[in-house]
């Protein structure tokens, strides 16, 4: 019997050097001590797992790492990006200064806690870890004007809303980090249900690996991500793993930066690698989608990761996941000198470019007043194709999951549709807390895909005639609207603490006031951006760009 090849080990995913740049927490609550083999420990009290956990979580809910920053100034400066492309990128700087003063949090979903750690086997805690971060999740949440998003499951049909936004999903892990056997070290991140939605994974085989098939499988599938998850996206798609699961989380991993100082080729000890060359072919593949910044242009991507793992013989999983617009997450460590936090940006208004926003922002938005009878709203709509920019002022009624599911049972029951929505455009969306002083907390665009079941037979019953949400819609809410003269309107995903302060008047309930985010309110906006997205005559701006083109064997993207 031949023999096997001889033992060697590296990690799956070899990470590199750490080159973050750190900020000081604290020094107090660690200590090191002697012990047995002249050994010496690292002792964490379990109160600094808690401040350091708080303090990461206000972190990544108002900052933003600059390199992304960096990313939404490049694109106002771009002579190639289109009009909006430019005035998505520069909302999202604004957004981000108000979000950096600590009070409106930049997006009003503000996400799942994610904490994964890994602890050095010089570590000693008093073992009860994962308690002390899920309280800091719990201070940061319910001291902070953020969103609680999290639903217990009372039985299989009932849930409630946990009022803390806990449980978070915390990971940890009992290994030297970077080879230091006294270190702690944290991965932190908040994920909202728009990017979180957008994770896939495919079952394919060995004959997607070959440059042709990959580029004409990644140009249908990546389209297919559409923009309800806040583009410009951080995009990672993972080839290979030993697991789909496994290529899932790496595909998570990989979107916040997390995996950037990955080898860059393979070996035969088996472990992951990122592939650059790939990286920027499939970048400009998603430059010519015509997707855009959200409406049309070049920015579907901020940037590509593309990491190949290796695999079984007869499995190749494909995971592909973003990171949001929301871009949200942040390392940290506890080592012998203290507790350190990654240092985010404060000062986003440093990003910001010195010509006025008149001169970025393109062609003047229609103004549209809502304050005027829905048939007068729609004939004015009618008068301009998709794509074009709207400035919407007047009141709006703000509905979503629970809410639209609450009308339709009202519907089935034979009741009429409520006037409010057959008077008003319907904004899908709920706001985090309100700060004292504000008129509403945080309060951008949900999905609109969740609620397109609802469409026909709300449209029918003469309600949800103008709709406005992030994302595409299915060809099902385009023909409703082509048959019962329907708008559906595009707003910015993202912006939500600038939405908040800058255009957002008035807020109060209507209905419902006990589902809290998910009550049925009623707002006064003024200068609320929006594009008109499915038209009365059955266009829809996505139906085009997210129709893959036939790529021809051996070619190459534009």
């Amino acid at each position: 019997m031949s023999r096997g090849a001889a033992f060697s080990y590296s990690p799956l995913l070899p990470l590199g050097d750490d080159q973050t740049e750190y900020r000081l927490v604290t020094d107090e609550g660690v200590d090191v001590v002697n012990g047995p083999g002249g050994r010496r420990f690292l002792t964490v009290d379990p109160a600094v797992l808690t401040q350091l956990t708080a303090e990461a979580m206000h972190d990544i809910a108002h900052y933003l790492r600059p390199a992304h920053l960096s990313q939404l100034r490049s694109i106002i400066d771009d002579p190639k990006a289109s009009p909006n492309d430019r005035f998505v990128a520069l909302d999202l700087l604004r957004n981000a200064n108000i979000a950096a003063g600590g009070v409106l949090p930049m997006c009003q979903d503000t996400g799942t806690a994610i904490v994964m750690g890994k602890r050095g086997r010089h570590v000693l805690t008093d073992g009860f870890d994962e308690p002390a971060i899920a309280e800091g999740v719990f201070q940061a949440y319910t001291r902070l004007n953020l969103r609680y998003s999290q639903l217990a499951p009372l039985t299989m049909w009932d849930e409630r809303n946990t009022g803390s936004n806990l449980p978070a999903q915390i990971e940890l892990y009992a290994e030297d980090p970077g080879g230091q056997p006294d270190a702690y070290k944290f991965l932190f991140m908040a994920k909202g249900g728009g990017s979180a939605n957008k994770s896939y994974l495919y079952q394919e085989t060995k004959a997607l690996l070959n440059p042709a098939r990959m580029m004409e499988f990644l140009d249908e599938k990546l389209r297919l991500i559409g923009t309800s998850a806040c583009p410009p996206y951080h995009l990672a798609v993972v080839i290979g793993g030993t697991s789909g699961e496994y290529a899932l989380k790496t595909a998570k991993l990989a979107s916040a930066k997390y995996l950037d100082n990955l080898p860059r080729h393979g070996t035969m000890a088996a472990h992951g690698f990122r592939d650059v060359e790939l990286e920027a072919a499939v970048l400009e593949l998603t430059r010519d989608f015509g997707i855009g910044a959200q409406f049309g242009g070049r920015y579907f991507c901020h940037d590509v990761r593309v990491v190949r793992l290796p695999r079984h013989g007869a499995s190749c999983p494909v995971a592909i996941a973003v990171s949001c617009s929301a871009d949200r997450q942040a390392v940290a460590k506890i080592t012998p000198s203290g507790v350190w936090l990654e240092r985010l940006e404060t000062d986003p208004a440093r990003f910001l470019p010195d010509v006025t926003p008149a001169e970025l922002e393109g062609d003047e938005a229609v103004k549209v007043d809502l304050n005027r009878p829905m048939a007068e709203i729609r004939a004015e709509l009618s008068k301009y194709p998709v794509k074009t920019r709207l400035s919407l002022t007047g009141p709006l009624v703000v509905a979503r999951d629970i809410a639209h599911a609450k009308i339709a049972e009202r519907l089935a029951a034979g009741e009429p549709m409520p006037q409010y929505m057959r008077d008003h455009a319907v904004y899908y969306a709920g706001p985090a807390k309100t700060p004292e002083g504000y008129a509403s907390g945080s309060f951008g665009p949900t999905t609109a895909g969740r609620m397109d079941s609802y469409v026909e037979s709300f449209q029918a019953a003469g309600g949800s005639m103008v709709m406005l949400a992030k994302g595409n819609r299915s060809a099902q809410v385009t023909q409703a609207c082509a048959e019962h003269g329907g708008f559906y309107l595009g707003s910015i995903g993202g912006p939500a603490a600038r939405l908040a302060q800058d255009c957002i008047k008035h807020v109060e309930v209507l209905e419902y006031a006990e589902l809290g985010m998910e009550a049925i309110w009623k707002i006064e906006v003024e200068d609320f951006p929006a594009f008109i997205v499915v038209d009365d005559k059955g266009n829809d701006f996505f139906a085009e760009v997210t129709r893959p083109k036939l790529l021809s064997i051996g070619s190459k993207p534009a």
